[in-house]
């Protein structure tokens, strides 16, 4: 048997064996966490919770599943190198049986800020085990996300439904974009290849929007933008979660220059 196959098949059940810890350390958290850390929240609606209302708006006392999946792997005082995963599971199973035994504040990698609106967690001891499959499930967190949630962008169609659109983005905390485009339109299908589809892009939007797109030429634009429209494709309308308009940028972008729109309306 040649090296090529030995090194395809140790790669087959090594990507097995991955996918199955982080399964189950999902399952451990759901068990063991999930009664008191919160399932997903959306980083716009967090923002607005902790910086413009005081935590007035969710009361949380404890970190969200994704906001500990974020310390751990993306926040400045992320645990380990991303250049080296397995030394970084290593180190992450470290912390987490640390912590937990002797919870303290001071020590914690969640953000300063929100901090104060914590509550002391009692200590909880965890075997090498559970350690190991809860660093498993911190770190394939984000992609398993990724890729269970749906790709961001909704083509309407000529019966969509303005209410539940309005109920969709005010209940997942997100703002509205409608991508004002047309079958005929070159610079629409070209930012679609080369922007709209990048990983990046799709996961800034996924994060922060609810994107709607809108072939002028078959629907009509929701909302009552069509007063606003001045008949350039493509046209991007960011919209608040009441479908009250905020900003209007006609034409196509390159991606540094949308990912800053992106950031210039949340």
């Amino acid at each position: 048997m040649s090296r090529a196959v030995l090194l395809s098949i140790f790669l087959f059940f090594t990507t097995i064996n991955l996918n199955a810890d982080f399964h189950e350390g999902k399952k451990l958290f759901i068990e063991k966490c999930s009664s008191c850390h919160k399932e997903y929240i959306s980083f716009k609606k967090l923002k607005e919770n902790f910086f413009e209302r005081n935590n007035t708006l969710l009361n949380l006392t404890i970190p969200t599943e994704n906001m500990l999946a974020w310390a751990i792997m993306e926040s400045s005082k992320k645990i380990g190198d991303p250049n080296d995963n397995e030394m970084r599971k290593i180190e992450i199973e470290d912390y987490l049986k640390t912590y937990l035994a002797n919870p303290d504040l001071n020590d914690s990698i969640c953000d300063s800020h929100v901090l104060k609106y914590y509550k002391k967690k009692e200590p909880m001891e965890i075997s090498d085990e559970e350690s190991e499959l809860l660093a498993q499930y911190f770190m394939g967190y984000k992609d398993d996300r990724l890729k269970n949630n749906p790709k961001p962008v909704k083509i309407l169609s000529k019966d969509y439904n303005e209410k539940e659109i309005l109920e969709k983005a005010k209940k997942e905390g997100k703002e509205i974009i409608v991508f004002a485009t047309s079958q005929t339109c070159y610079f629409c299908k070209k930012m679609k290849k080369e922007v709209l589809s990048l990983t990046e892009v799709e996961e800034a939007i996924n994060e922060d929007f609810i994107f709607l797109e809108v072939d002028i030429d078959f629907v009509n634009l929701p909302f009552g933008l069509k007063k606003y429209f001045k008949g350039m494709t493509p046209t991007f309308f960011f919209l608040t979660t009441d479908g009250q308009l905020l900003h209007t940028y006609p034409g196509a972008w390159v991606k540094d220059d949308f990912l800053q729109i992106l950031k210039e309306n949340l």
